[in-house]
């Protein structure tokens, strides 16, 4: 049978994203450079940003004819200066991350009147060698480095989008919801314009607002630990559910999280020993945006 989906919503909020194509001359260093910029950004509680692979790009479809990774950074609207932010996020992981790994170059991929020029400012490392121009029919910053030039386009868009598309997936044992929840990243990753930040797709630790000490934001969603169900006082958690898995997601329209939404339910909710789906959301105190679980 198929799993229960529960009668509820994902509840997201608007953020501030800039999508960027990373390209190389292998795939080793491809990965190499897009694996160490989206390093520790997978929520906005701990982290100075979200990040995720978009899709990859073939040569022939790249403006260098090489291969590339298409990468998004997102910083939530309710940061103080989310804008000052993301432009920090991206100078710091282009600079530190990007241009320290062999052969690659950078590219805009957020066609919008909004822009950051962040290639401009990487390209100050050049330390007065930088030099601007046109290459591929673009603007870019070539900036001199001991294995080759590194190319960056000179400004990067960014424009809104919706973040924290989620969903929690109940199972009668750890390997059910592992499964449940690695089709529904990949369900996820086959949708244009979205993102999943967690390592792999799939967060182990859900987390809710709020601790009972003072130093933290955010802590683990107690109510939803199968380990303590018996200690914790209105837990949610089913009998015979073992584990809870959950996967978040952000994208560059409402439609498109939701399309990522309901195409993630559909291809988990056949897994054997998976019990329920169901979503998280804070009765409309979070975020502007319900994402039905139900269509």
């Amino acid at each position: 049978m198929p799993a229960e989906i529960d009668d509820t919503y994902a509840e997201a909020f608007p953020g501030f994203y800039s999508e960027v194509l990373v390209t190389a001359k292998s795939r080793k260093w491809l990965d190499s450079a897009v694996n160490s910029a989206i390093g520790c950004a997978t929520s906005g509680i701990g982290c100075g940003c979200e990040t995720g692979i978009d899709y990859l790009v073939e040569p022939e479809d790249s403006p260098d004819d090489r291969i590339g990774a298409a990468i998004q950074f997102w910083v939530a609207s309710c940061c103080a200066d989310p804008i000052k932010q993301l432009e920090g996020e991206l100078l710091k992981r282009i600079g530190q991350c990007v241009l320290t790994a062999p052969t690659t170059a950078v590219w805009n991929l957020t066609q919008a009147e909004n822009k950051l020029a962040v290639g401009k400012k990487i390209g100050f490392f050049g330390d007065g060698f930088q030099r601007e121009g046109q290459r591929f029919g673009r603007s870019v910053v070539v900036v001199p480095r001991m294995m080759g030039d590194f190319l960056i386009e000179r400004e990067f868009g960014y424009s809104k989008g919706v973040m924290g598309g989620n969903l929690w997936f109940f199972a009668v044992s750890e390997d059910a919801a592992l499964e449940a929840a690695e089709l529904a990243a990949f369900a996820i990753g086959g949708v244009r314009g979205v993102v999943t930040s967690f390592p792999g797709g799939v967060c182990a630790a859900g987390s809710k607002i709020g601790s009972r000490y003072s130093f933290l934001r955010a802590s683990t969603q107690e109510k939803l630990c199968p380990s303590i169900a018996a200690k914790v006082s209105g837990s949610g958690v089913p009998r015979g559910v073992e584990s809870i898995a959950e996967v978040v997601f952000n994208g560059v329209s409402l439609s498109a999280v939701r399309k990522a939404t309901h195409r993630a339910i559909e291809i988990a909710k056949e897994t054997r020993g998976l019990v329920r789906i169901s979503a998280g959301n804070f009765g409309g105190k979070l975020g502007a945006y319900k994402i039905y679980l139900r269509k």
